[in-house]
């Protein structure tokens, strides 16, 4: 799967939610605090998106797309904690993008997998109006932060670390 597929997918389910949202294309990159000022945007305004693995035994663990705004970042011992886990950690990058059909810096908030959950943190709610990376490097959607609670449904905990 690549990159325009996901950000094909994405516009997609918008339309079909009736989200109201922009796309924005600029220069590619996926690092929050430089995107940032190329979009000009709060960096808190932002949705910083990573796949992290919770490992529950030696054989079983899950993944999960966890959400923060942008100038923080996740809390992965609220992550253990959360879900009673034996430990929480960052996936591996290779895993991360094989579940999410985006390279790191493009994964946009939203799953596109069965096998990955969606996690935000409530301080997201801070800010009528997000942005993400939508799936590719050089393309961003600003969208009401309301639509991202209402279209991807997520598990709210507080995961964000300032």
């Amino acid at each position: 799967m690549s990159d325009t597929d996901i950000h094909q997918q994405l516009c997609d389910l918008l339309d079909r939610a009736g989200a109201a949202y922009r796309v924005v294309e600029h220069e590619p990159e996926g690092r929050t605090e430089f995107i940032a000022k190329i979009r000009g945007n709060k960096p808190e305004q932002a949705i910083k998106s990573i796949v992290v693995q919770v490992r529950f035994g030696k054989k079983d663990s899950k993944y999960y797309l966890a959400n923060v705004p942008g100038h923080c970042r996740i809390d992965l011992d609220a992550l253990k904690k959360l879900f009673n886990a034996e430990s929480a950690a960052f996936a591996a990058r290779e895993k991360a993008e094989a579940l999410t059909g985006c390279v790191i810096g493009a994964i946009p908030p939203f799953s596109f997998s069965d096998q990955l959950s969606v996690l935000a943190d409530p301080l997201i709610h801070q800010n009528q109006e997000v942005v993400f990376n939508a799936g590719r490097l050089d393309r961003s959607i600003f969208m009401k932060s309301e639509d991202f609670f209402r279209i991807a449904n997520p598990k709210t905990a507080d995961i964000a670390l300032k």
